[in-house]
């Protein structure tokens, strides 16, 4: 049985047209306190943040000094051996400071090995195979990185360096877990 042209849909089909959940929007505390009034105008606050930030740099080569010295303490403890589940922990919690640090500081090359590194240690706890060569060369060229002659380079003022680095990331963090 067809309908005729013109005539009402049933309330069966009305139904059907109708979504079975309702969207809206839902403002939360945060967005309720950012839209109040008051506080510091955003180019007041970026511009208290560059200050804070530029007065944190010159601690910077001490604090940077300390972590590196920590990944050569790192990789003499397994010289010769794999890395335990501990020992990749540890450097990932390093390589991810030491990553977000760099890119805060904008210490662009520096911040750029770390988070290779981190992709490689996020990769082997997820359970991909553990690959010493890969975890020395990244920290190897972190040491490299943070000397003071290269700490301001861009990654791509080392395209051999960051490209080679890249190419590890993918064949490592792709290797299927035995």
């Amino acid at each position: 049985m067809t309908k005729a042209a013109g005539s009402k849909p049933s309330a069966k089909a009305k139904k059907a047209a109708e979504p079975d959940a309702r969207v809206f929007p839902v403002e939360t505390r945060f967005q309720k306190l950012a839209k109040r009034q008051g506080g510091v105008p955003r180019e007041k606050a970026i511009e208290q943040a560059q200050s804070e930030i530029e007065g944190v740099k010159p601690r910077f080569d001490t604090w940077l000094g300390d972590e590196l010295q920590e990944f050569k303490r790192l990789m003499r403890k397994v010289e010769g051996t794999k890395a335990n589940a501990e020992w990749i922990k540890t450097a990932n919690f390093h390589s991810r400071q030491l990553r977000d640090s760099a890119i805060t500081l904008n210490f662009e090359l520096l911040a750029f090995i770390a988070g290779s590194l981190c992709e490689i240690l996020d990769s082997i706890e997820a359970g991909s195979e553990c690959n010493m060569e890969s975890i020395i060369c990244h920290i190897e060229s972190l040491l490299l990185a943070g000397q003071a002659s290269y700490r301001h380079l861009k990654p791509e003022q080392v395209p051999d360096l960051t490209n080679g680095l890249h190419r590890v990331v993918k064949r490592v963090t792709a290797q299927p877990s035995t």
